[in-house]
């Protein structure tokens, strides 16, 4: 199975965006290479602001382009793109609700070597708590590519979370249709719904797989949107299911895993385990270990699956 990092989807669709409108800026702050936006500085140096590692002047520069009509793209690692800075974020974007999007790449723990200091594992918590933010983190490149697209068609502030690792591609571009603020279900089941969101959404089709072979019939759903959530399609899966594990690359404060107790306890009162990083900094190591560590790869979601069902 071909695999793609989102980030690279991410700078690839900016290219094509702007080659289709001429409104479209794309921001840096000094890290154009790893987050792949610097294919649009070659595309279109033109409409590209390297603000240098400055992210909190990174998100003030947006802003202000935002309000001449254009749409802007400001770019980093999500680290300092919800981290450092916040307070521009929360002030100076989502108060007069202007329509910047935050494209954060390297993301989560499977930033691997780079370590606690750049594994940001409070990111969702953080932008999910900002009135009128859109949060959304895609599964592959196919929807990490339709994501982006749909967020240049959006009116509003938006907060994109891409990954590092190179994850595989399992959505059929013919086929796939991304609908902001819409779950998907990639799988059907009636035992046990697995809710992931991000690389976790491979690891717990992996995980169903291994699950079935054992009589297991897991329900897998894709949370590309995080907020606002999906919390018919939630309430729905957990009334046929009647247990819901949580899974994110992300910490299990105040993630996906809170959204979706939220969403249950007024909805449908279900039991719930959450999957993710526990109150812990990660460290530094190759991704694939790091996840497997953590229990975030297939193996450990299913075996967190199994232990919650006894």
């Amino acid at each position: 199975m071909q695999k793609i990092a989102t980030r690279v989807s991410y700078g690839e669709t900016l290219v094509e965006l702007g080659n289709e409108h001429d409104d479209l800026v794309v921001l840096d702050a000094d890290l154009a290479a790893a987050t792949q936006t610097g294919k649009f500085k070659a595309a279109h140096p033109e409409r590209f602001v390297d603000v240098g590692i400055a992210e909190a002047n990174l998100m003030g520069v947006a802003a202000g382009i935002a309000t001449t009509g254009r749409k802007p793209f400001a770019s980093t690692f999500a680290m300092f793109a919800a981290g450092r800075a916040f307070e521009q974020v929360r002030n100076s974007i989502a108060y007069p609700y202007l329509n910047v999007k935050i494209g954060a790449t390297h993301a989560g723990i499977s930033v691997g070597e780079d370590g606690a200091t750049h594994q940001c594992n409070e990111d969702i918590a953080l932008m999910r708590s900002i009135p009128g933010m859109t949060v959304c983190c895609p599964a592959d490149d196919v929807e990490a590519r339709a994501m982006v697209r749909a967020a240049y068609e959006y009116e509003g502030p938006m907060y994109l979370r891409f990954a590092r690792l190179a994850t595989p591609v399992f959505h059929n571009p013919a086929t796939y249709e991304f609908k902001l603020g819409y779950g998907i279900v990639e799988r059907a089941g009636s035992d046990v719904t697995i809710a992931a969101t991000g690389l976790m959404v491979g690891s717990a089709l992996e995980a169903a797989e291994a699950l079935a072979a054992e009589g297991i019939d897991a329900e897998v759903i894709n949370i590309h949107t995080i907020k606002p959530l999906d919390e018919d399609l939630i309430a729905a899966s957990a009334a046929k299911t009647g247990r819901v594990v949580t899974v994110e690359e992300h910490s299990v404060i105040g993630g996906l895993g809170d959204a979706v107790l939220g969403a249950l306890s007024e909805k449908c009162p279900t039991p719930v385990r959450k999957v993710g990083i526990d109150d812990v900094y990660g460290e530094s190591g190759p991704a694939l270990d790091l996840l497997a560590k953590y229990g975030l790869d297939g193996a450990g979601v299913a075996a967190q699956v199994r232990d919650f069902l006894k």
